[in-house]
């Protein structure tokens, strides 16, 4: 059963080496609440969520820390997943 996470109303600063984002197309704070689906969990507590505002935006977030979550568009996500299953992300295992 998915949750829903009420976000802060405050927005922690961008690490300085991350690009900003551009504010029309990259929203900081989603519109709403984030539901989140069940965590996808890999040895020990290293898990990940998938999760959808109201506006439609999608979200990775780790369990470990709920707060923190990356975001994008869903064709955005779509293509990221995609690419890590293709083996784009291997060098890093």
């Amino acid at each position: 059963m998915p949750d829903t996470m009420n976000v802060p109303q405050t927005v922690p600063a961008a690490h300085p080496a991350a690009p900003a984002a551009h504010p029309a197309t990259h929203p900081a704070v989603p519109a709403g609440a984030i539901v989140w689906g069940d965590a996808f969990c890999s040895e020990g507590a290293n898990c990940f969520r998938f999760g959808l505002d109201d506006a439609g935006r999608a979200y990775i977030g780790s369990t470990l820390t709920p707060g923190e979550y990356v975001s994008d568009s869903v064709e955005a996500l779509r293509a990221l997943i995609s690419a890590v299953k293709s083996g784009a992300a291997d060098h890093l295992l």
